[in-house]
């Protein structure tokens, strides 16, 4: 289904439209939650703290995986991919980018709080643009090797979005995904996991404790467990036993992350809620300045 309209197999035509949908509203709004973070940092001189500049690295790496949604909303739409093989890899590539950007993102935001509310000292400035560009730099390297030949970019099942190929199980794929899972999913989860139990003990009791402490596990666990969960089925058995349809579930639930993560780091913060109205009311803001 690669480059003609043929429906690809195991899937109906309203079974393709019916990802197409899922995959726009997904990607739109993320994409819409992401932008208006974005856009409240830009205009709002109170947000822009190291501290929350780790969120804003992280709403636009979510941003990235609404876009490359956004794509694959398209061609499923189109019922086909209309791209060509390179595109596929420039999908494959940017997706795997953003996405082990939001993993680590959420883990250096994670550190990030721990920092401020358990050593009571601010974040410097150094520290976080440290921590955003190892982010970036580390993510971009470890989605650059499938294109240097470990690993590599092929079609999801549908046909119609790019992801790395799990579909062989060989040595290269192994070796890739263990080495990549512990970096990139393992050790974030762990920090994760690990800086919010920190910040529970310490302040739990006292009643200081103003973030969510299990929503961002739960959302590493539960929106790119299934991911690994079915890279791991393709190294230990044969992943075409598994359903075309079941193989899309894990794409489609991470597809879901930015805007839960949109929820929990900007909705879910009165000073960032605040700069976004600010941003959505700007002639009341002008006036209670006045004030």
């Amino acid at each position: 289904m690669a480059e003609t309209s043929t429906l690809p197999t195991g899937f109906g035509e309203l079974e393709v439209l019916a990802v197409g949908m899922v995959l726009l509203v997904e990607a739109l709004s993320g994409l819409s939650l992401n932008s208006l973070t974005i856009f409240s940092f830009c205009k709002t001189p109170e947000l822009r703290t190291p501290c929350h500049l780790l969120v804003l690295s992280l709403a636009l790496a979510d941003s990235g995986i609404s876009l490359n949604a956004l794509v694959a909303a398209t061609s499923s739409l189109l019922r086909r991919w209309p791209y060509g093989s390179d595109g596929c890899q420039v999908h494959g590539f940017q997706g795997f980018v953003t996405a082990l950007a939001s993993i680590c993102g959420s883990a250096a935001i994670a550190w990030g709080r721990y920092h401020h509310y358990c050593t009571r000292s601010q974040l410097a400035w150094n520290s976080a643009i440290s921590l955003v560009l190892f982010v970036w730099l580390s993510s971009t390297f470890w989605a650059a090797l499938p294109l240097l030949g470990w690993g590599h970019y092929d079609y999801e099942p549908l046909g119609t979005c790019c992801t790395l190929d799990y579909s062989k199980g060989d040595r290269n794929f192994t070796s890739f995904l263990f080495t990549m899972s512990f970096f990139n999913f393992a050790m974030p989860l762990f920090i994760t996991i690990t800086s919010y139990r920190l910040m529970e003990q310490k302040l739990g009791k006292s009643g200081h404790l103003q973030v969510n402490t299990t929503l961002p596990a739960r959302t590493l666990l539960l929106g790119w467990g299934p991911y690994a969960i079915l890279y791991l089925y393709a190294v230990i058995a044969d992943v075409t036993s598994i359903s075309p349809k079941l193989q899309m579930v894990p794409a489609l639930i991470a597809k879901m992350v930015p805007t839960i993560n949109a929820i929990n780091y900007a909705l879910g913060n009165e000073m960032v809620c605040r700069g976004i109205w600010q941003c959505l009311s700007p002639q009341k803001s002008e006036k209670d300045r006045a004030k």
